[in-house]
Formats: C-alpha cells, structure tokens, sequence
C-alpha cells in the first residue's frame, strides 16, 4: 500500500494535481499528518470535495474495519498540509483539520454518496461511522482568534454530546419497548455503531485537552502569569474528565450486549464535567487566546 500510494503521490505532483488509472476522475488532494506516536510527516492521497471556503475529506479507508491512520494522526496534531490542483500547477497551504460530528456529518457524508456511489458501499461494509473531515484554511485572522476558535471547538463538542445522550436514550426506550412486547431487540449493529460514535467522542475530547495541556496552556502561562490558578483548575478538571472517559471506554464494550443504561450514566457525567470545564475555560482563557 505504501508504495502505491508512493506512486499515486509522485504522479499527483508531475501533473498539477491529475492521475490516471482507477483514479481518473476522482478530485484528490495530497493531505500531509503529523504522526500521532511518531511525529513523522505522512503523506496520502484522499478524496475530497468543496464546500465554500473549506474542504472536506472522508477516512473511509475503502470499508475497512478501522480508521486510516491520517485520522488518527489529525486528531493529536490537527494542523495539517493540503496539496491541491489548481489549474496547471499545485497549490500548498497549511489547514486545520475539524472532524464533523452529528447531523452535519451525516448530512454531508449522505451528500458525498449521492455524488459518488462507493461511498454508500464503502459504509456498508463497516460498523465504524466513516469520518468527515472538514479542512480550515490557515490565514492570519484566523490563526490570531485563537479564544474565538476554542469556542467554537467548545460548542462543537457541546452539540455533538446532546446528538450522543439522544441516540442513546433513543436506543434504551427502543430496547424497553421491544422488551415489553416481547419482540426482538435492536441488531447488534445498532448497538456497534453508537458505540463507535461515542469512541471518536471520546477521542476528539482526549485530543482537544492533550493539546491544550502540551502547547496552549504553557504558553499562556509564559505570556499571562496571572492566569496560573486558573490554568491550575483547568489542568485539575482534566484529569477529572480523562478519569471519566477511561470509564466510559470501558462501559462501551458493553453497549452491543445492552447494558447501555451504564453507557447513559457515564455520558451524563462526562457531560456535566465538561460544562462546567468549558464555562470556566472560556470565562479566563478566550481573551487571553485572542490577545496572543
């Protein structure tokens, strides 16, 4: 695999952003991640589309079992390098890289299988939710509202935790009522993929504080001396939310066999735990970020 995308890659670059072969018609972008473990440049050719002033990109890895490993490597370092066609030459800029989460997602994966028929196969295939991907071109205006952009990523992942805490009470009154009728329960399926959906919950939370711990809040430290106590707390309330998650990780297993009224409580905690995180973070941090 590596040495055809290898190949793939060098003929994306001598061609302005054009291949032949099985990829004829497809629009490809070079997407370069740091490696989650590693720290190394990768690079892979993945399909995209447009959608106004970003790009999206689809980690469906042809149906497999498990995400790409790009994914992977975008959710610890979500800045990430795009190299695109743009008439006879190549574009390069640098992007940051937002999995969508909840109706969006699906309502653009669903936009992407009509535009192109083996997407539909390629979900088929798996029980994972196949990621969607939405790629921000860096500016400068950008790049300096850094509080405006943690709340922005603060009210992503509120909306994504409500679209969770729904499917799953959607999923336990189902099985109640299936229960009560003597029917059969939900397919295990249903089960597979909530469960998966809440795993990359999981992990997009994991990712968002491992990068505030590692870079945003030292160097908010170094510039706003007086922000340690607060910086302190917010440090105190991660451990606080990884403990939960490690928990929730846990109780997922659990979801396909349906004890999900576990699955309920934990997300309840985890949710309340992050409100308040979230409230405290951007009540002392957001103007701070916008001032750097």
């Amino acid at each position: 695999m590596s040495d055809w995308n290898q190949k793939i890659i060098e003929e994306f670059r001598a061609n302005g952003g054009k291949v032949g072969g099985m990829f004829k018609e497809a629009s490809l972008v070079l997407l370069t991640t740091t490696g989650a473990k590693t720290g190394n440049l990768r690079t892979n050719p993945v399909v995209y589309v447009r959608d106004g002033d970003r790009i999206l990109v689809f980690g469906s890895n042809a149906g497999a079992p498990a995400h790409p490993a790009w994914y992977h490597n975008l959710l610890t370092h979500p800045e990430v390098t795009v190299e695109i066609g743009d008439g006879p030459r190549l574009e390069t800029y640098t992007a940051t890289a937002h999995p969508l989460r909840g109706e969006e997602r699906d309502r653009l994966y669903a936009r992407q299988a009509q535009l192109d028929p083996a997407f539909t196969g390629y979900q088929a295939q798996t029980s994972r939710v196949i990621p969607v991907v939405a790629l921000h071109r860096r500016d400068t205006a950008r790049a300096h509202a850094l509080g405006d952009e943690l709340v922005r990523i603060h009210a992503d992942l509120r909306h994504e935790m409500a679209a969770l805490l729904t499917e799953v009470e959607s999923f336990l009154a189902d099985r109640s009522e299936a229960a009560r009728s003597g029917a059969r329960l939900p397919p295990p399926s249903l089960g597979a993929q909530l469960s998966e959906r809440c795993l990359a919950y999981c992990d997009a939370v994991h990712a968002h504080h491992s990068n505030e711990s590692s870079r945003g809040f030292p160097l908010l430290e170094e510039r706003f001396p007086e922000l340690g106590p607060a910086l302190e707390r917010l440090r105190r309330e991660h451990d606080v939310v990884e403990a939960i998650r490690h928990d929730l990780q846990r109780t997922l297993t659990e979801l396909a066999s349906g004890d999900a009224a576990k699955v309920r409580t934990d997300l309840r905690r985890l949710a309340s735990e992050l409100e308040a995180h979230f409230d405290h973070e951007e009540r002392h941090l957001v103007s701070a970020l916008n001032a750097l």
